[in-house]
């Protein structure tokens, strides 16, 4: 696991020397093993190591065997040494016994075409020095971040933005037009990102630069392929097999490797399989001061069941607030997830004693796992059975009436799954975020602009689509986002062995209902699971770590700390301060959780100081 930055190296009057090694410093805490360059007339390349495979000769950037190709590369390939043998085979020379060389040799070999070909999580960028071409990719799952950012000539690119911050060309500036997606979703539910003319190199993407074109392209598409002749049974013994080879790459290392461990089935089954192919894991959990909020309890019972060690730590409200300037330089861009906090602790804590750990996230995904699933399957066979007409109907009378049980179903029914679509309207609807916003929105609803996912897979049931979006969107530019940034803040390796392309490719021909049915998520996966572990374990509802900051929003300290925020400079730039109290206030009355829609604006607030205020890190230092 590493981190990657670089440029085109054509602004007139720059040191690219030491422009490329203060922006590699940006990002140390990604690597902080080893810190090399690459700098020539045309481009400059800075890698930052984390060694975890071939710790002595894995350095980068790495050249192929005449110099003419020279790569820089964050992840892991888990099926390098199959690779390696079959380039070998064809006459490739290898210097060293990493999977970066593979992938090298490989683009040598098969061109874009050994992207079809890496088992693992990676982003990489690959300078050809005689065509004067750069060629990037980015895993099918966006397990590993890719950003570039393109304005006139200048065209840089890298692991993470702040790494661009200090490129003298680099003009950061926030995209004002984009707040409202963010208010909406938490994040850009597409390529762009909330700094102007950075974008990200989507999941499953390239992109080829020459002085004369930019092309980006997808090479990997999920695709829904259900097969309806297997019991569940069947099915159970699939994913037992294809996710227990699973741990086993992703347990290759050249270190120790530890795990992740909450109170549920996910990172509970991947601990179990690391542990029962005879390995000695260690384990680690968070939780809060506040009992009830915590799964500690529930994770060590488990490791004392299994046998395994558990290392666990507590935080306190005070460590939350503390933690929040540093989570958001660390995030690149604003997202107002609480779950982070707790993991940002979690990683800090397992980094002390491990470089690598397990984890669960992905299985939600890929095998149907959120409540708005269950939801979605109730309203999906609704809308089977009754016609569209009657539905529209139903749902304009549920619409016009009070309060009544039934009436969200019913007005849901009357609409398309594009247009109910739960994660649009997580925190704000389209005409309820606009009395905050000091701008007036401009632009497509939240339900418009993910419309064109839900097109792109409108034949599928409607627990399908949701979860092709969910993989699209929220896996993406939140889940993987958070795990990848809160793990390397501390130098963590963090591996999602669900989310491992033979694992994909089984979960996508799973029939939705061994996914989700009769109020009950992750069939299949759980049915696996259940042989394993036990059921209080495989069965748990998922809580997805839940927090007290709705409790901690109504005490008077950081009540006071986001209300100094809420009437601040930043809050006054953007929103309307008298609407941001009011919220803060009716909050803190009891009289209803309004946690999320402030911590969405908190969060804005602390992650613009960070970046565009007068603190040094948001200063450019070449």
């Amino acid at each position: 696991m590493c981190g990657f930055t670089g440029f085109i190296n054509n602004t007139p009057g720059i040191d690219a020397q030491r422009v490329i090694e203060l922006m590699g410093d940006r990002i140390r805490h990604r690597g902080p093993d080893d810190a090399t360059y690459y700098v020539d007339d045309d481009v400059a390349l800075a890698h930052r190591r984390l060694s975890i495979i071939d710790l002595e000769g894995g350095r980068q950037p790495m050249f192929n065997e005449d110099g003419n190709l020279v790569i820089v590369f964050n992840g892991e390939i888990y099926n390098y040494q199959e690779l390696r043998e079959e380039l070998v085979a064809a006459g490739h020379v290898f210097a060293t016994h990493s999977d970066t060389e593979t992938i090298l040799h490989g683009f040598e070999q098969w061109g874009r075409g050994v992207l079809d070909r890496l088992r693992g999580m990676f982003a990489f960028a690959i300078w050809d020095k005689r065509e004067k071409k750069l060629f990037g990719a980015r895993d099918i799952f966006g397990i590993k971040p890719y950003y570039y950012y393109r304005a006139g000539f200048t065209f840089l690119f890298g692991s993470e933005i702040k790494s661009f911050l200090d490129h003298p060309a680099f003009k950061k500036s926030v995209v004002r037009e984009r707040i409202p997606d963010y208010l909406s979703y938490e994040y850009l539910p597409d390529n762009k990102t909330l700094f102007r003319d950075v974008f990200k190199l989507m999941p499953g993407s390239w992109f080829e630069w020459t002085a004369d074109s930019f092309v980006t392209e997808r090479y990997y598409d999920y695709t829904f392929k259900p097969d309806e002749s297997l019991t569940l049974e069947q099915w159970a013994d699939r994913i037992e097999d294809v996710f227990t080879k699973s741990v086993d790459a992703h347990m290759i290392a050249d270190v120790e490797v530890g795990g992740f461990l909450s109170s549920g089935v996910d990172s509970s089954y991947a601990v179990e399989r690391a542990y029962s192919a005879g390995t000695n894991i260690r384990t680690f959990s968070v939780g809060y001061e506040e009992e009830q909020y915590s799964e500690l309890s529930y994770a060590q019972s488990f490791s004392e069941e299994l046998g395994v060690e558990n290392i666990a730590n507590k935080i306190s409200a005070d460590d939350f607030f503390d933690a929040m300037p540093d989570i958001q330089y660390y995030m690149d861009e604003p997202l107002p997830n609480p779950a982070e906090n707790p993991l940002y602790f979690l990683a800090e804590n397992a980094a002390k004693h491990v470089k690598v750990v397990l984890s669960g996230e992905g299985a939600d995904e890929l095998f149907g796992g959120y409540p708005n699933y269950l939801a979605e399957d109730h309203l999906g066979r609704y809308c089977e059975r009754v016609p569209r007409g009657v539905r529209k109907v139903a749902g304009a009378v549920a619409g016009a009436l009070p309060a009544v049980k039934g009436k969200h179903f019913l007005t849901h029914g009357a609409m398309e799954p594009w247009e109910r679509f739960s994660r649009a309207d997580y925190v704000f609807e389209n005409e309820d975020r606009q009395q905050y916003l000091r701008d007036k929105i401009t632009g497509p609803t939240p339900q418009e602009g993910s419309k064109p996912y839900f097109d792109h897979v409108a034949g599928l049931d409607a627990v399908s689509q949701l979860q092709y979006v969910d993989m699209q969107t929220w896996m993406a530019f939140d889940i993987l986002l958070k795990a990848d940034r809160m793990s390397m803040a501390h130098s963590l390796e963090l591996r999602v062995p669900f989310l491992d392309r033979e694992v994909l490719e089984l979960a996508l021909t799973i029939p939705a209902r061994y996914r989700v049915a009769n109020d009950e998520s992750k069939v299949a996966l759980r049915r696996a699971a259940a042989r394993h572990l036990p059921e209080r374990v495989y069965n748990k509802e998922k809580l997805g770590f839940p927090s007290p900051l709705a409790v901690w929003l109504r005490d008077d300290k950081f009540y006071n700390r986001v209300k100094d925020a809420f009437e601040g400079p930043v809050a006054q730039e953007f929103f309307v301060p008298e609407k941001l109290m009011e919220l803060l206030d009716e909050h803190k009355s009891g009289r209803v959780s309004n946690m999320q829609k402030i911590w969405s604006f908190y969060t804005f607030i602390v992650w613009y100081e960070e970046f565009f205020g007068e603190g040094e890190r948001a200063q450019c230092r070449a």
